[in-house]
């Protein structure tokens, strides 16, 4: 007999897309037990498109984060297993199917994440298509066998949540790299090509910015509290390295009349720095395109990189910034 599936939809203000998500998790072609929706306080249309479809609709008063409203979602439901889905994210057809034949074909694998689809779900001009291309990139990369969980697209066994504990409510970014460190070595975790999903991504620069400030203040603080060794990162530390650079040289262009020729050869460096990113660009978007690409990613480097120096000074100034377990840990010594 299959084991029963629960699938967690987490959501709030996600009313552009929701309809979306849900009516492809109704297109998968191996059935679901039930399908919760657990909306975090959304003030738009989000409920009223919930109820369209036929799930379980479960509504906070107060905004609480992503990791509380999953949290609900697993104590609600009664699946063996757990699909988790961001709202804004619809698998493909075969998604669930596929991520159940690898929990089937390897034993030891507790959780496995997928990856976004170069098409957007709603195509909302060349920043989100900067967005996808990245994302799909960098997990691309690290599809193998990880120690991080990445909870977008997502399927894990509900003995993981019994024997670790559930997400840690403290965090509002970042709670799913900390769940999978404290998975350890003791659950496997596979990230693969053939669990897709369609994803409605980040299309405004300025929101884009700021999001990536505010969740990279989290990573400085989360990675001390890592019990293992590091697990995916999206962006690496050469192309960091190099993007601080460029704005760093800018003040040499009063010695060149002006002209910041020492910043545009830093550029080019930063552009050189990850060279699958750069051939992945150009093949799929062409070299009109590329030059587009990396300014955005250059200015999204920096925000990560001032985003995790603010974060650095907060939890040296307050070192409940951070983890609950990290917390924890300083109260028992």
């Amino acid at each position: 007999m299959p084991p029963t599936v629960s699938v967690i939809v987490p959501t709030h203000n996600s009313a552009k897309t929701l309809g979306a998500c849900l009516e492809a998790i109704h297109r998968q072609r191996h059935p679901v037990t039930e399908v919760i929706v657990v909306d975090d306080a959304s003030t738009d249309d989000t409920r009223a498109i919930a109820q369209r479809f036929p799930c379980r609709l479960l509504v906070t008063d107060q905004n609480a984060g992503p990791a509380a409203a999953r949290n609900r979602g697993i104590l609600a439901s009664t699946g063996e297993l757990l699909f988790f889905l961001d709202s804004d994210c619809a698998p493909e057809p075969d998604a669930l199917g596929n991520a159940l034949a690898i929990l089937r074909d390897q034993p030891d694998v507790a959780c496995v994440h997928g990856i976004y689809a170069l098409e957007p779900l709603i195509d909302d001009g060349p920043v989100e298509a900067y967005r996808l291309l990245h994302g799909h990139y960098w997990r691309l990369r690290n599809v193998g066998r990880v120690r991080t969980t990445l909870f977008a697209i997502c399927l894990i066994r509900r003995e993981v949540f019994t024997s670790v504990g559930l997400f840690d409510e403290k965090l509002r970014a970042s709670e799913d790299v900390e769940l999978g460190d404290r998975m350890g070595d003791r659950y496997g975790i596979v990230l693969t090509d053939t669990v897709v999903c369609r994803h409605d991504d980040d299309s405004r620069l300025g929101a884009l910015l700021r999001k990536q400030f505010r969740r990279s203040q989290l990573l400085i603080p989360v990675a001390l509290a890592e019990r293992g060794p590091a697990g995916i990162r999206a962006n690496t530390a050469a192309g960091l390295l190099t993007a601080t650079m460029v704005p760093a040289a800018l003040p040499s262009a009063l010695f060149t009349g002006g002209w910041p020729v020492l910043s545009l050869s830093f550029f080019v460096l930063f552009m050189a720095a990850e060279p699958g990113l750069l051939r992945f660009v150009l093949r799929q978007r062409g070299p009109a395109f590329t030059p587009f690409f990396f300014a955005v990613h250059l200015l999204v480097q920096l925000a990560v990189v001032t985003g995790a120096v603010v974060g650095g000074l907060r939890h040296l100034a307050d070192r409940d910034f951070g983890p609950t377990r990290a917390t924890a840990a300083k109260t028992s010594r």
